[in-house]
């Protein structure tokens, strides 16, 4: 399946991913900048994504949890969500999310 980015530089970056897979592995292994500090604990909002509209809808709701660490997050918008929580499924191929200017991914520096 495909899951697509669109990098803080405006670029698309298709990425293939397998069912099961964390969005935050399929972004980190594209070389988006998703540091993802807290390895999925929820313990930071690195990870943070905003999703397409037309797919915010079909993923399963955010946890209270992850509400609370999107306060946290630069650049948040409606559809904000942690790309660490995002399982995927078959039926998100062709997800479309966006990785916003603010994100900074430390590793790289």
């Amino acid at each position: 399946m495909k899951v697509k980015f669109i990098a803080p530089d405006g670029r698309v970056v298709e990425a293939e991913a397998e069912p099961g897979d964390s969005l935050l592995r399929v972004g980190q292994a594209a070389g988006l900048p998703l540091e993802g500090t807290c390895e999925g604990q929820m313990a930071c909002s690195t990870c943070h994504v905003v999703v397409a509209p037309e797919w915010f809808e079909r993923l399963s709701e955010a946890s209270e949890e992850e509400e609370d660490m999107l306060d946290f997050a630069a650049g948040v918008r409606r559809t904000s969500r942690l790309s660490c929580q995002i399982e995927l499924t078959e039926a998100m191929d062709g997800l479309t999310v966006t990785v916003p200017g603010e994100s900074v991914d430390a590793r790289r520096m």
